[in-house]
C-alpha cells in the first residue's frame, strides 16, 4: 500500500484549466486464462501508469468460480485496485478496456474465459446510468469475488445508493471465494 493522498485536493485540467476533484475509485480485476497473476499485475501496472491516477492499495488475490460462464471455464483470480484520480468515469472505463485489449482480451463470446477483465466499480460519489457506462457497477453488491477483496483494502468506501463496502461484503455468500498467498504490487 502507499500513502493516501488528501481526498480534498483538486487538480486542474491540463487542457481547459478547470478544476477537477480527486475521487476515490475502485477497479475489479480478474483473469482466468494464461498466467493469471502476470495478467493481474500487468493491469495494476498499466492502470496506474498515469499522472492522473494515484495508486492507494491493491487487495490480496482471491480465487473464485466463474459466474455465468460457459461450462468448463477455469477459475478466476480476482483482486481490487483502489486509486485516487481526477479522471472521469468514462475515461477510466476507456482506460480499462484498452488495458484489457492490450493483454489479449476478446469479446467474441459473452462471459468466455479471458486473460483480463477490468470493471470500474465506483468513482467517488458519481453515478452514471448510461447504456454503456453504469457506475457504480450494477452487480457489485451481488459479487463476493469483488466485495471480499475490496473490503480488505477500503472497507469504509461508501458506494452510492448501496452503502459501505464492509457491510455489503458481510451480506454476500462468500462460498467459493478463497484467498490465495499470491500478492500484487503497486509500482514505485
Amino acid at each position: 500500500m502507499t500513502n493516501v493522498p488528501n481526498p480534498n485536493v483538486v487538480d486542474a485540467d491540463t487542457l481547459t484549466g478547470d478544476l477537477r476533484p480527486l475521487r476515490r475509485t475502485a477497479f475489479a480485476l480478474g483473469s482466468n486464462l494464461g498466467d493469471r497473476i502476470e495478467f493481474l499485475q500487468a493491469a495494476v501496472d498499466t492502470l496506474t501508469d498515469s499522472s492522473e491516477i494515484v495508486p492507494v492499495a491493491v487487495s490480496p488475490v482471491y480465487e473464485s468460480e466463474p459466474v455465468d460462464a460457459p461450462e468448463g471455464s477455469p477459475k478466476f483470480y480476482n483482486a481490487v485496485l483502489v486509486v485516487d484520480t481526477t479522471l472521469s468515469p468514462r475515461s477510466l472505463m476507456e482506460r480499462a478496456q484498452s488495458t484489457e485489449s492490450a493483454y489479449g482480451r476478446t469479446r467474441d463470446v459473452p462471459n468466455a474465459p479471458r486473460t483480463l477483465d477490468i470493471d470500474v466499480l465506483a468513482v467517488g460519489d458519481v453515478t452514471s446510468d448510461d447504456d454503456d457506462l453504469r457506475v457504480p457497477h450494477p452487480r457489485l453488491a451481488e459479487r463476493a469475488f469483488v466485495l471480499i477483496p475490496w473490503a480488505d483494502v477500503d472497507p469504509d468506501f461508501s458506494v452510492p445508493g448501496l452503502g459501505r463496502v464492509v457491510e455489503l461484503s458481510s451480506a454476500v455468500d462468500a462460498t467459493g471465494v478463497r484467498r490465495l498467498d499470491e500478492t500484487l504490487e503497486i509500482p514505485a
